[in-house]
């Protein structure tokens, strides 16, 4: 593959990228905002980001584990995402320090 058939390619996945994101907010403004939809909405991001974590837990091992259930206490401690986040980072590394 040629450099210009790699730019092409990638230049294709950005309009197809784009196409989907104003596509979406596009169809959204004819859709009504019931309350299934609206539930809808709310939990997705959630969903994805579990999707997200939870195979990058399963392969990071032991110190991945420690650092999501220091994470979740810190976050019902404090409410704070970031500072949760860098809680549980601190802790990962703390555990691979240490063992």
């Amino acid at each position: 593959m040629s450099d210009t058939d790699a730019l092409l390619v990638v230049a294709m996945m950005a309009v197809i990228t784009l196409a989907t994101r104003f596509g979406g907010i596009f169809f959204m403004g004819f859709m009504p905002l019931t309350e299934r939809v609206d539930a809808f909405l709310r939990y997705l991001a959630g969903s994805v980001f579990v999707a997200l974590v939870v195979p990058a837990v399963a392969r990071g091992g032991t110190a991945a584990m420690i650092a999501v259930g220091v994470s979740v206490a810190a976050m019902l401690v404090t409410r704070k995402a970031l500072i949760s986040m860098a809680i549980g980072v601190a802790a990962a590394a703390l555990y691979r320090a240490l063992i």
